[in-house]
């Protein structure tokens, strides 16, 4: 997937309203630094920068990441970008309040140094939220990765997260409607967990 090339396009891939999993579980991250992987064009960031948190969105699209920051100044709020890809990505220790993953599908041999990494970046009492495609999702046709390594189980989130404390962990099938990226009905993970 060339996510420039995607981003490039009219319009905004994924829409501009937050992922609905995060918006219900938003009052349970702490105000304050979070960090969104694999942020794209902002919906999430901007979102939460809209309720007082200091946002920081990463996403190896430097397209993507224009566009988020258009979309902060038209909606009056601030957020930080970077631009970096994940697999270098450095998330120092004990450093965020929160970080969330929507949507972020990597390959396992990048996303499980990732994942050691955010359990390690989180202070302690912070929140980690994610929302990802589930491996069932390669049946419904409705969006996210063709491949089996990138899309996610629960039992395989529970290890690459070891050290956090699940306080929601479930496999659902949703319907998902997120611009014309993430369409349809869905087999979704959701996790949230809290290091203490």
């Amino acid at each position: 997937m060339d996510w420039n090339e995607r981003y490039s396009e009219p319009g905004f891939a994924y829409g501009t309203a937050p992922n609905d999993f995060l918006v219900s579980v938003a009052a349970e991250i702490p105000l304050g630094k979070i960090l969104s992987l694999a942020e794209g064009e902002g919906r999430n960031a901007v979102y939460l920068a809209s309720l007082g948190c200091q946002v920081t969105g990463v996403d190896g699209s430097d397209v993507g990441l224009r566009k988020a920051e258009e979309l902060a100044k038209e909606r009056g709020v601030v957020i930080s970008t970077i631009h970096e890809d994940l697999s270098l990505f450095e998330i120092k220790t004990e450093s965020w309040d929160g970080i969330i993953s929507c949507y972020c599908h990597l390959p396992s041999a990048i996303r499980i140094p990732l994942y050691q990494r955010v359990v390690s970046g989180l202070k302690p009492g912070g929140v980690f939220v994610l929302e990802a495609f589930s491996k069932e999702q390669l049946a419904y046709g409705t969006g996210g990765p063709q491949s089996i390594d990138m899309l996610m189980s629960l039992e395989e989130l529970q290890r690459e997260l070891a050290g956090l404390e699940f306080v929601h962990a479930v496999q659902i099938e949703r319907n998902v409607r997120e611009g014309s990226g993430h369409t349809g009905l869905a087999s979704v993970v959701q996790v949230m967990g809290i290091k203490r």
